[in-house]
């Protein structure tokens, strides 16, 4: 059984400490990994100030950090035997089309089946540790209702080297999506993007956040909806559900960012491709995954 630390209900520090930043002093003053601490911080269960706020964000003397949770936050990840539909794997890298519904990482609410359950067993704990033993091998996620390809890093190399082509904008990530309303053209979409003040769970257009540059091409036209594709130049939280909502072409099944519109299990969103370098052979390699069913469904019932 996986051992944990017990960090349920609410707890308040006034912070005196020096210039570092907010998830190191949030590890050390909760008595929790500093992975611990990113998670809560990410998931807005920790504020500095009563506001969310960025995981590099350096706390002041005097400073309110709060932190509220509901459960205990694991120490470690435990491997579980779940089958992944494997696109790609050497001794370097894994690549995986995730199904709908599953989570890439351990967060609070989901401890156990996610997709770093799966590849700590598949990988018999061969990742890269740069993110912490909550997200090992982990460089770029999707949401849980959003299926699609990924890469993950088995060494430290191929995680640096990934990490700075996806910095770079030299990896490509196409994602395909439907969104509700008809567009006329392609567009490009440049709003910044941050933690939202109304609702520290999700995101927003906000003045205060980081650029965030979103490639939309239409690629089919019906009635009431578009089939579009987005290429992402960067790589905000929930990017593309927040741009097609700013825009009001909210994506479908979207309850979040979007509107009720009888589509179950979340948002129409599949990371259809995504293209690097190898981090060892210098080859390109480009993965391409079909539309999964109930996408095409929806496609052939617009």
């Amino acid at each position: 059984m996986t051992a944990e630390r017990h960090v349920c209900g609410t707890k308040i520090i006034a912070y005196n400490g020096c210039d570092e930043r907010l998830d190191r002093v949030c590890a050390q003053y909760f008595d929790i990994s500093r992975s611990s601490a990113q998670i809560l911080i990410d998931d807005g269960s920790i504020l500095l100030n009563d506001k969310a706020a960025a995981k590099s964000a350096r706390p002041k003397p005097g400073d309110i950090i709060t932190l509220n949770s509901r459960e205990s936050i694991p120490l470690n990840v435990t491997p579980e035997s779940i089958p992944l539909d494997i696109l790609y794997e050497d001794d370097d890298l894994i690549v995986i089309n995730k199904p709908k519904g599953m989570v890439v990482h351990p967060a609070p609410g989901h401890y156990n089946g996610t997709l770093v359950n799966a590849l700590l067993y598949h990988c018999k704990g061969g990742l890269s540790g740069i993110n912490g033993v909550m997200r090992p091998g982990i460089l770029h996620r999707i949401d849980k209702d959003t299926s699609g390809v990924l890469v993950a890093a088995k060494t430290d190399a191929a995680h640096n080297s990934l990490a700075n082509q996806i910095a770079a904008h030299t990896a490509n990530r196409i994602y395909h999506a439907i969104a509700h309303g008809v567009l006329h053209q392609d567009i490009t979409i440049d709003k910044p993007i941050g933690r939202s003040t109304a609702d520290r769970k999700k995101m927003a257009v906000t003045l205060s956040g980081r650029r965030a540059i979103t490639h939309v091409r239409v690629l089919a036209q019906f009635a009431k909806r578009t089939h579009i594709e987005c290429r992402l130049e960067t790589g905000r939280t929930h990017q593309i559900r927040v741009h097609l909502a700013s825009i009001n072409h909210p994506l479908l099944g979207d309850g979040v960012y979007g509107r009720p519109d009888g589509i179950d299990g979340g948002q129409v969103l599949h990371a259809k491709a995504l293209s690097f370098t190898h981090p060892v052979t210098g080859q390109r390699l480009t993965f391409d995954t079909n539309l999964p069913d109930g996408f095409r469904f929806i496609l052939k019932n617009s």
